[in-house]
C-alpha cells in the first residue's frame, strides 16, 4: 500500500478515541526521545529516559548532561508539535528557537545562535562551508524547502540541507530531526523516529545526499514513514 494510501486509511479512523490517542503519543515521544538522543551518544536507556521525564528521577551512575538532554529534547519537541500546529513552514527563527531548547544547560554558549567557527562532521569526508556563510546558506535552504510541494521531498531536503551545512557547533543532528518531523506533521503525517538500530542506513543515506543523491535519503525517509504508518493504524484499529 502506498503512503498516501496508509495516510488516507489512517483519516478514515478519525475522530480517533482521545484516550488512545494520548496513550499511544506518549509512548511514542519517549521512544523519539531515547532514540534521537541515542544516535548522539547518549547513555540513558528507553526505560531511564521514561524515569527521567515522567517522574524526574535522577538515574545513578549516569552522567547529568544526559538527563539534561533527555528533558530539552522533550520540551523541543512539545514546542515542534504547537508550531506544526498552526504553520505550514518552519522558519530560520523556528529553527533557533528550537536549538536553543535542545542546547539550554547543556551548551548554553551555542544555544539558539549558528556556529562561529570551522566543525568537522565525526565519520564523513563532508567538510561544513565555512562559518561566515552559514546565515546565507540557511536563508536559502529555507527558500528552497519551502518552494518544494511534496512533504517526504520537503521533510528529506530540509533535514539534509541542515546536517550538510551543519549550522550549529552542535545539536545539528537532533535539531535536523526535529524540523524534519515539523513538516511531517504540518502536512498530516505522522512522524518519524529513527532507532539507532538503523544507524548506519541512515548515516549512509545522507551520505549518498552529500552526494546529489537526494532521492536515497528521501527513500530512506520513505521506508522510515512507511513503517510508522504501519505501527500508528495497527495500534488504532485494534483498539
Amino acid at each position: 500500500m502506498s503512503l498516501s494510501a496508509k495516510l488516507e486509511t489512517l483519516k478514515s479512523l478519525r475522530p480517533l478515541a482521545a484516550a488512545a490517542v494520548a496513550s499511544l503519543s506518549a509512548a511514542w515521544d519517549t521512544n523519539m526521545i531515547y532514540e534521537s538522543n541515542s544516535i548522539e551518544g547518549n547513555s540513558l536507556t528507553l526505560r531511564e529516559t521514561d524515569l527521567v521525564l515522567a517522574q524526574g528521577i535522577t538515574i545513578s551512575g549516569k552522567p547529568l548532561k544526559d538527563h539534561i538532554e533527555a528533558i530539552n529534547l522533550e520540551k523541543a519537541w512539545e514546542h515542534v508539535k504547537t508550531l506544526a500546529a498552526k504553520a505550514s513552514q518552519l522558519t530560520d527563527s523556528d529553527l533557533l528557537t528550537i536549538h536553543r531548547i535542545v542546547l539550554t544547560r547543556v551548551e548554553d554558549q551555542y544555544a539558539g545562535s549558528y556556529r562561529s567557527g570551522a566543525v568537522r562532521i565525526s565519520g564523513t569526508s563532508l567538510v561544513p562551508p565555512n562559518a561566515v556563510k552559514v546565515p546565507e546558506l540557511m536563508e536559502q535552504l529555507f527558500a528552497e524547502v519551502a518552494a518544494i510541494t511534496d512533504p517526504l521531498g520537503k521533510a528529506a531536503a530540509l533535514h539534509h540541507g541542515i546536517t550538510c551545512i551543519h549550522p550549529f557547533a552542535d545539536g545539528n543532528g537532533r535539531s535536523a530531526r526535529l524540523a524534519m518531523n515539523f513538516i511531517l506533521l504540518a502536512a498530516g503525517y505522522p512522524p518519524v523516529s529513527i532507532s539507532p538500530a538503523d544507524r548506519i542506513a541512515y548515516y549512509q543515506a545522507l551520505e549518498a545526499a552529500d552526494q546529489d543523491n537526494l532521492p536515497a535519503f528521501q527513500s530512506f525517509l520513505e521506508q522510515q514513514l512507511h513503517r510508522e504508518l504501519d505501527t500508528w493504524l495497527a495500534a488504532l484499529t485494534n483498539t
